[in-house]
């Protein structure tokens, strides 16, 4: 059966990685992102891309969750962490349209899985975990807004649903590996001078790929940690 749900998710995620390179386009533009023009935004290259991406990621989120309800809640994380992290990248931006749906499908897919597992303290720990991944960057945001924008902090509380799910140690982790993947990023880039001080570096895509390292390896790594 695992195996199966691994192969189908794989599957799902080639039409998704497809329509997501959509969304990268037409989101930032406020466009509809399934308007009668929308085939003309498709970007054949980078629509492959994600195509691929998403199969292997999706496949590896079901290889993880497989015997879990919880996990289509993942599926649509993982897809839209993708789009963010391209948005972010390409426009600075982590938009509304995508955050805010995010975090209500993320939190109505978790209370759907918590019936289905019987697991409603998976659920309180989820929704303790996206305040505090809220409270966490928001207080980050106030001290230095100019580090710390508030669609990042918006991200954090869709964040720390998924990762408060699968455990406290695991939204340490999660936001830790967010900091530490963009402090090192941030580190190269000024010394190969690509970036200066000054120069702003998007947070989104660091966060994204904390959580979702988190979400496909973070049992090991905390095992290995301990």
């Amino acid at each position: 059966m695992s195996t199966a749900v691994v192969i189908g998710s794989a599957i799902l995620g080639v039409p998704v990685g497809i329509a997501t390179d959509v969304v990268v386009t037409r989101v930032p533009q406020r466009l509809p992102v399934f308007g009668a023009d929308s085939r003309g935004a498709l970007r054949p290259r980078r629509a492959g891309l994600l195509a691929v991406t998403c199969a292997v990621l999706f496949a590896g989120v079901a290889a993880r969750l497989a015997d879990s309800w919880a996990l289509p809640a993942y599926l649509v994380l993982t897809a839209g962490l993708v789009a963010l992290a391209l948005i972010d990248l390409e426009h600075y931006l982590l938009p509304n349209r995508i955050v805010y749906p995010l975090a209500v499908t993320m939190l109505a897919l978790l209370v759907l899985g918590a019936v289905g597992d019987g697991d409603g303290d998976a659920l309180v720990r989820a929704i303790l975990g996206g305040v505090a991944g809220f409270v966490v960057l928001g207080m980050l945001h106030v001290v230095s807004p100019r580090s710390m924008g508030f669609g990042d902090v918006k991200l954090a509380f869709v964040l720390g649903l998924a990762l408060g799910w699968l455990g406290w140690g695991e939204l340490v982790l999660g936001l830790f590996l967010g900091f530490l993947y963009g402090a090192v990023v941030g580190v190269t880039l000024m010394a190969l001078r690509l970036r200066g001080r000054k120069d702003h570096v998007p947070f989104g895509p660091f966060l994204a790929a904390g959580t979702l390292t988190t979400v496909l390896w973070g049992d090991a790594l905390l095992r290995w940690y301990s």
